[in-house]
């Protein structure tokens, strides 16, 4: 037997095919040399999870389907037979107060999936696989990404920011800090000049008084927190979601920088109406989008934010690596779902992108934001829902502005809550003059740079 040695994919698809013959796990591992473990492991690490019927009966999860005789509970029912019994309806579960979900009694021990299952073909539940070459591609992102950037979380990148920052603001070289600090900080000099690099502390890489003299590398690696944090998030899965949730709302998140290392723009998004909210951060880090999301989520209460933010798009930024803490509050309960774009892939996000034109109109890229505070951000973003155009998700309703748009389908009450204001047709401005006649007021924002929400 093998040790320390990870799986091939020639080991994976022996495990695959293990499964369709119905062998056990022990039997399995010694095919492959490896322990029975390994092999349990490998299969609940990788599972691959579809919705599908038999023939003539769609999916239904239910545990009251056999005897059910429900109709139309759906507003229009999508049975090819109508009317039909909900039981033969794949959507009728999800609006049923008398649903009770089932989950086979097969899958909760060995082999855990469905490959080798006899009556596979008539079963109506949701069903679990075992994919080796999905397997495969999920091992070879985390082995990659397991080796880049810097695995630190946001309070261990504090204590080190307080430890080192000041030391080089007084002169002193990295090298001599680590020597005489080493138990504090338990990390190594590498990852120390890593994170100046990265501007993850105070100090940049100009405090270094050699450090600027050197060439710098062709290729930065990204910083990031959560190195699996984008495995059942992707695109792919996104549209998947959203073909068995079309009616859900959809926000993007994105940041808009001004210059390298200064005050950035979190935005949010919402389709289908181009109705877009910015908050000014201090930094790019994740920790201040959380605190911006778990804000939203307290000042609109919580049935609220998981009406109109259910589901959150974002790009592949580290400031959004932490997928956990946007999707669940404190308590541990769901409040949205998180997909990520694929890199370098705006045409998948049309419609926000187009947005951030408007921004650049205020501010332009590589411009400094630090001067601007949340009020002066506030009111570039009202001037920008107002202006009427056109909406490509909405075509049949003509020029509208963004603030129309939403107004009519929530509310202004909802806007108020988010502080947003209308600004008259006539008095909309699409560029910095607009701060020019007003004194920029500096707010008290949340930790990490909260924005201040009006109710």
């Amino acid at each position: 037997m093998t040790k320390h040695k990870h799986l091939t994919l020639e080991d994976r698809f022996a495990i695959r095919d293990g499964l369709k013959k119905r062998l056990s796990f022990k039997k399995i591992a010694e095919i492959i040399g490896k322990d029975c473990t390994t092999v349990s492991k490998e299969i609940r690490n990788h599972l691959v999870y579809k919705r599908t019927g038999n023939h003539g009966r769609p999916y239904n999860p239910c545990a009251k389907k056999l005897y059910c005789d429900l109709r139309l509970i759906c507003n229009t029912c999508t049975a090819k037979r109508i009317p039909a019994f909900c039981q033969f309806c794949s959507e009728c579960h999800k609006n049923c107060k008398y649903f009770e979900h089932l989950v086979c009694p097969k899958l909760t021990k060995p082999p855990y999936v469905c490959n080798g299952c006899p009556v596979r073909d008539k079963c109506r539940e949701e069903k679990r696989f075992y994919d080796a070459t999905q397997a495969h591609k999920e091992y070879t992102l985390v082995k990659s990404e397991s080796r880049e950037g810097i695995t630190l979380s946001e309070e261990e990148v504090n204590n080190i920011n307080k430890i080192v920052s000041p030391r080089i603001f007084k002169g002193q070289s990295i090298r001599h800090i680590h020597e005489n600090h080493q138990d504090s900080l338990m990390v190594s000099q590498s990852t120390l000049y890593r994170l100046v690099e990265y501007n993850r502390l105070d100090a940049i890489n100009l405090d270094l008084k050699r450090k600027v003299r050197y060439k710098p590398r062709r290729k930065k690696k990204q910083y990031k927190v959560d190195k699996t944090c984008r495995i059942g998030r992707s695109y792919e899965e996104y549209l998947a979601f959203r073909r068995e949730h079309p009616n859900l709302p959809v926000v993007h998140l994105d940041t808009v920088e001004g210059k390298k290392g200064g005050k950035v723009l979190l935005t949010v998004f919402f389709e289908g109406f181009s109705m877009m909210l910015a908050y000014l951060r201090e930094a790019n880090d994740s920790q201040s989008v959380i605190n911006i999301i778990d804000r939203l989520y307290m000042e609109l209460s919580p049935s609220l934010f998981t009406e109109i933010m259910p589901v959150l798009l974002c790009d592949n930024g580290s400031e959004f690596s932490n997928p956990t803490a946007l999707e669940l509050d404190g308590q541990g309960n769901r409040r949205a779902h998180v997909f990520y774009c694929d890199t370098q892939a705006p045409h998948q996000r049309p419609d926000s992108e187009r947005n951030h034109s408007f921004i650049r109109d205020f501010s332009p890229k590589g411009k400094s934001m630090d001067h601007l505070s949340q009020n002066d951000v506030q009111r570039m973003m009202d001037n920008i829902n107002s202006y009427s155009r056109g909406n490509i998700s909405r075509d049949n309703v003509g020029l509208k502005s963004a603030y129309d748009m939403f107004s009519f389908y929530y509310g202004e009450n909802l806007l108020n809550a988010l502080g947003c204001k209308r600004v008259p047709s006539d008095d909309v401005t699409l560029n910095n003059s607009i701060w020019k006649n007003h004194e920029s007021v500096d707010q008290n924002l949340f930790l990490d740079s909260e924005p201040e929400i009006s109710t």
